[in-house]
């Protein structure tokens, strides 16, 4: 194998890493989320000027603090929460410093007042990577519903 093989096998090797980094990283975000939306894990996955915007129904945070200080808050309101990231679609941009990805969201939660809920919907999250390690910069929320255990997400719709 010549340099340029070589070059090229260290791009792609590379390609591979980063976007492990990204799944190790979302699965971190999961975990925040999943241990009563804490902020102090939050703080650790987002840049400084970060983006998370929930929507019409979640709001939209800009900023760490303000990211960190929404899941403080959210979590008087969502008692329990499982979420399950699949299906990503991870695309980076040309000189892998940036990155964008879809992810599939399925969520069980339980509600203030212990009301049992299902959400499903899409999450469209962009990185940066600094000093060779990944940070979300921004995440939107795309909710295709939210619906009450009970009813099932084809009967009753509480967003959407």
């Amino acid at each position: 194998m010549g340099d340029h093989d070589y070059a090229l096998l260290e791009r792609r090797i590379q390609k591979i890493e980063d976007i492990q980094a990204i799944k190790d990283l979302k699965a971190r975000y999961a975990n925040a989320c999943d241990d009563f939306y804490n902020p102090e894990k939050m703080g650790e996955i987002f840049t400084e000027d970060a983006v998370w915007d929930g929507g019409e129904n979640f709001g939209r945070y800009e900023g760490r603090a303000a990211i960190k200080q929404f899941f403080a808050d959210v979590s008087k309101d969502i008692e329990f929460a499982m979420h399950y990231f699949v299906q990503p679609r991870i695309e980076l941009s040309e000189d892998g410093a940036t990155a964008e990805a879809v992810w599939y969201l399925w969520q069980a939660s339980t509600l203030k007042g212990n009301k049992a809920v299902w959400l499903s919907g899409f999450e469209y999250d962009k990185y940066r990577k600094d000093d060779g390690r990944w940070w979300k910069t921004e995440m939107k929320l795309e909710i295709l519903f939210l619906t009450p255990y009970e009813e099932g997400w084809h009967k009753v719709k509480i967003i959407k």
